[in-house]
């Protein structure tokens, strides 16, 4: 019985997607007004709590006896959800709810897939989830009582800087990265809650009006930054903070020669680094070819694409699959595990959740009227695009895998904190920007 109800369920998964995304498209087309967007974003929670219930259902359908712990699981999730949806509506009023939204749908299905995978993460996962929607609340306390928050560049800089060389000194290191640190128990990513303030620096620099030679400030603290995450081995944040680094450069000043310069260097350190450091040359020798060592440097990889591709588009449905067999699937590979049990259409369209939140982020960033905000919008933005094609890139062997989370999906308490707030700070710029085009009110019929 529960063989037949995983396998229909991969149609209902699919079209509370399809419906999800397609009232994304109304919402981002409409131009009726309010009301119709309202609409659209309530069709979207309610396809998020399908997906919920239906999930958490199998889960607790699956296996010899009724599955109380899957049940108690999904009572934790949809907790996250209802606090998630009354902070949403009650604190941010006027905030954009496609980005909400998304958020929470992927939130959702990280966590029913967490609950496949490990299903005794899902507790601590809940819990910084819950972590995140809170601090998501001072975020406008912190901007009012600190109106000028761009005159503190110096000490995001200390901070920033404090944070991301911290694992030198007390770190450990895990799966070959020496960029995690354990202080009495409580285990977390520096680099994480870094990429905070390496974007609140950024914004503070590179909104004023800047020569050749004041650029070298903050393009010698980004390099800073970036050698130090190169060092840990942490190959994947070394990307994310350059990456932001040059698009923020590149919004802030317009030259595309300095863009295209940039990233001529970052090329040749490349080259450099591949030359000079064996783990680096590890990486992409597994990537040209798994196949040459595959029990050990390419078995990543190779079971991520068997994930993928054995059950083709539809899926295995929601525990039948094996994502046992994928190695770190709870963080680096979890999209394999999604789309081995959930199907390729659904890891495409989890992937068209993305592009909403990513469009989204860029239309405030546009809608801004202060630069300041501008570029704090283009940088969060930026940090979660990167980090999302870094780690799907490397799931399906488009580019070498890099070990960073899925943003909002992956198991990681610091990274769920971390987007989480970031989704808050775009969501209060949305709230200080000019107001959208409301619906035109009807013309008043005067009597002849």
């Amino acid at each position: 019985m529960f063989e037949l109800a995983s396998m229909a369920s991969r149609f209902l998964f699919l079209l509370f997607m399809a419906v999800f995304l397609w009232q994304g498209i109304s919402y981002i087309l409409d131009e009726r007004g309010i009301r119709s967007r309202a609409k659209a974003a309530s069709w979207q929670r309610s396809s998020i709590v399908a997906t919920h219930v239906l999930g958490f259902a199998l889960l607790t359908a699956k296996g010899p006896g009724f599955n109380l712990e899957a049940l108690k699981l999904g009572g934790y999730g949809l907790a996250i959800l209802i606090l998630g949806f009354a902070l949403a509506r009650f604190f941010f009023k006027g905030s954009c709810p496609l980005m909400w939204n998304g958020m929470f749908m992927l939130m959702d299905i990280g966590l029913i897939t967490l609950a496949r995978v490990d299903p005794g993460g899902v507790p601590h996962q809940a819990l910084c989830m819950a972590i995140g929607l809170g601090a998501t609340l001072a975020v406008p306390i912190v901007f009012m009582i600190i109106p000028k928050f761009e005159k503190l560049e110096f000490i995001y800089l200390l901070a920033g800087m404090t944070l991301v060389v911290l694992p030198f000194f007390i770190g450990n290191r895990q799966n070959g990265s020496l960029n995690w640190v354990d202080i009495r128990g409580f285990n977390f990513q520096p680099s994480e809650a870094a990429k905070f303030l390496y974007i609140l620096f950024l914004g503070s620099v590179l909104r004023k009006k800047l020569n050749f030679w004041g650029l070298i400030y903050p393009a010698v603290s980004a390099a800073l930054f970036v050698l130090a995450l190169t060092l840990q081995n942490d190959l994947g944040g070394a990307l994310i903070f350059f990456m932001a680094f040059m698009i923020m450069l590149y919004i802030s000043t317009g030259k595309a020669w300095l863009f295209a310069a940039g990233m001529l260097a970052a090329s040749a350190a490349s080259y450099a680094a591949f030359k000079a450091l064996s783990h680096v040359q590890t990486r992409v020798a597994a990537w040209l070819n798994p196949w040459n060592d595959p029990f050990d440097k390419g078995h990543q990889i190779l079971q991520s694409l068997f994930a993928i591709g054995t059950w083709g588009f539809l899926g295995s449905g929601l525990g039948r699959g094996s994502p046992g067999y994928v190695p770190v699937v709870k963080s680096d590979l979890i999209f394999a595990a999604i789309c081995e049990e959930f199907g390729g259409l659904y890891g495409l369209a989890l992937i068209g959740v993305y592009i909403m939140i990513f469009y989204r982020g860029l239309h405030i960033a546009l809608r801004s009227q202060r630069p300041y905000y501008s570029l704090l919008a283009s940088g969060f933005t930026s940090i979660l695009a990167i980090q999302t094609f870094l780690i799907i890139g490397g799931n399906i062997k488009f580019i070498p895998l890099t070990g960073v989370t899925l943003p909002f999906v992956s198991a990681g308490g610091s990274s769920a904190i971390v987007c989480i707030a970031m989704i808050g700070i775009l969501q209060f710029i949305y709230g200080k920007s000019e107001p959208e085009e409301k619906e035109a009110a009807p013309a008043e019929v005067v009597p002849a």
